[in-house]
């Protein structure tokens, strides 16, 4: 007899969270002879965290710790990552500040005393070409935005909608907001649960961008939404069981 050979994929789908922001992400797909490093070139990409410090942990669909993504030389596929894991960036995003400009206000300098800063996070930026200092990176970051633009766009105020985020059971709801947050990259979609299952009123940091009942409404990218027709269940929080 021959040896029994174990076909596996060769791309995971991974549920990408940070520790600083309390938002969903959809799923993305990675190949698993990725290494480490250029992995987080990627988390650079999605999540403006710094590839140079950025710690990554691997937490399975119970949310228990299975692995820390520590060696940079390694390949994905060197973990114990199925599809559905959520992988959670760890940092103090100051690239993402960056990007924002924050620091620039922050400091109260202008422009030109900004660049002369020898400690400044642009310069790191400029010196290693990462970036929004990268022309790749800003390539692939713009055309990133205007692919979730146009989903978002697509996704009309007062739909009813399929939610499907990994880790969470799939939940039906109606589209409340669509675009931007501020604080927040991208773009997004607001939406009015049937269910108490979501995480504020419409209101996200101390803005509001719609009207629903507490613990009805929460934020979630485009890639999350199916818009169908979708019926509301009838919950009737009265009846006895």
């Amino acid at each position: 007899m021959g040896d029994i050979k174990v076909i596996t994929s060769d791309f995971v789908n991974l549920q990408i969270s940070t520790s600083k922001d309390d938002i969903s992400f959809g799923e993305k797909r990675f190949p698993k002879d990725l290494t480490i490093s250029d992995f987080k070139a990627k988390l650079e990409l999605m999540t403006g965290g710094n590839c140079q410090t950025m710690q990554l942990e691997a937490y399975n669909k119970d949310n228990k710790l299975i692995a820390s993504l520590n060696d940079n030389n390694q390949v994905l596929g060197f973990y114990p990552l199925e599809d559905g894991t959520r992988l959670h960036v760890i940092d103090d995003f100051q690239l993402r500040n960056e990007f924002d400009s924050a620091n620039v206000a922050k400091f109260e300098l202008s422009a030109d005393e900004y660049a002369k800063r020898g400690d400044s996070v642009r310069t790191f930026l400029l010196k290693n070409k990462m970036g929004k200092y990268n022309e790749e990176y800003q390539k692939n970051k713009e055309q990133q935005e205007m692919e979730e633009k146009t989903m978002a766009e697509n996704i009309k105020v007062g739909s009813r909608c399929k939610v499907t985020v990994t880790n969470a059971p799939t939940r039906l709801g109606t589209v409340m907001y669509s675009g931007p947050v501020e604080g927040l990259t991208g773009y997004w979609i607001g939406i009015k649960y049937d269910e108490p299952v979501g995480k504020h009123d419409g209101i996200v940091k101390g803005k509001r961008y719609f009207q629903c009942p507490d613990k009805y409404g929460a934020l979630v990218k485009p890639n999350c939404i199916l818009v169908g027709d979708f019926p509301e269940d009838d919950y009737d929080l009265n009846e006895e069981l």
